[in-house]
């Protein structure tokens, strides 16, 4: 009403979606011609007694928003008569953003912080009972204010909602502030966001044995071979075991006969004894029968 840069429809800052509404007071805008200066969006959502509803808005002061001690409205429920303060009012004066009720004193207030969206969630049951009524809040997902009965609307009234910014008339720098995603709800889960499960983690084994047809695990043991132990030369066990008797006597002269050498090498067998003082022509026949014995057992 004031002017068409007093209420925006911007696409920067924004909290979700694609837009938010920029509400901008100066000094003098005035107008409805009412105490305060104000640029307000106003819906008419007519709340009846004993009414119960959800709400959610989210509100971003910027880093200029002014600090002065006077009340600065951004969110408030009025009544539909005239004249006085509203029941339910959302407002910064000084630091603190504060919530009163009734203009009967603040319930709840929090330090004002600048340059970030702020999310409130707002349960009330409407009523002019003050055992009836109540209201909740939770700020930024953490509930500040638990269930507290209230007289929250005036006998024989109903409530309506405006939202953007109202301030006193004496605030004479320019304030700014930002709104997104209202909602107004019937359910708590209209509010709230849905929290899901997070999936089971998901472990990867490798890749499954085939379980096919089942084999025995080969094992190369090489090639088999009979063991082989070193006991000395072999003997066959079918002759009869040949003793040295000395030099061998011819049976028809009763003399004593020389053996032919059996090495013609550098040993010299004298008397059936090498020069070395052992029996070699003994133990070379004992090698050579020994050494056929094995290669026939082979064959």
């Amino acid at each position: 009403m004031v002017s068409s840069d007093r209420l925006q429809v911007v696409t920067s800052p924004v909290s979700e979606g694609k837009y938010a509404l920029k509400a901008t007071v100066k000094q003098g805008d005035d107008p409805i011609n009412s105490s305060g200066n104000r640029n307000e969006l106003v819906y008419l959502s007519n709340e009846k007694v004993g009414s119960e509803y959800w709400y959610r808005w989210k509100v971003m002061f910027p880093n200029d928003f002014p600090s002065v001690d006077a009340w600065q409205l951004f969110t408030q429920w009025h009544h539909d008569g005239c004249c006085g303060s509203p029941p339910v009012e959302f407002f910064v004066k000084g630091e603190l953003i504060r919530l009163t009720l009734n203009d009967s004193g603040t319930v709840w207030s929090t330090p004002l912080k600048r340059g970030a969206w702020q999310e409130f969630i707002f349960h009330v049951k409407w009523s002019p009972d003050a055992s009836v009524g109540y209201v909740e809040l939770w700020h930024n997902g953490v509930q500040v204010l638990k269930k507290t009965k209230a007289m929250t609307m005036f006998s024989g009234q109903n409530n309506y909602l405006k939202l953007g910014l109202y301030r006193a008339d004496t605030i004479s720098p320019v304030g700014v502030v930002y709104h997104d995603g209202m909602i107004q709800a019937t359910s708590r889960e209209d509010v709230f966001p849905v929290v899901q499960p997070e999936p089971d983690p998901v472990v990867d084994a490798g890749t499954p044995a085939d379980a096919g047809t089942p084999v025995d695990p080969v094992v190369d043991a090489g090639t088999p071979v009979d063991p082989v132990v070193d006991a000395g030369t072999p003997v066959d066990p079918e002759e009869e075991p040949v003793v040295d008797a000395g030099t061998p006597v011819d049976p028809g002269t009763g003399t004593g006969v020389k053996p032919s050498p059996l090495d013609e090498g550098n040993v010299e067998l004298r008397g059936g004894c090498s020069t070395g003082g052992g029996s070699m022509a003994a133990f070379s026949l004992l090698g050579l029968l020994g050494l056929a014995r094995a290669r026939r057992r082979r064959s």
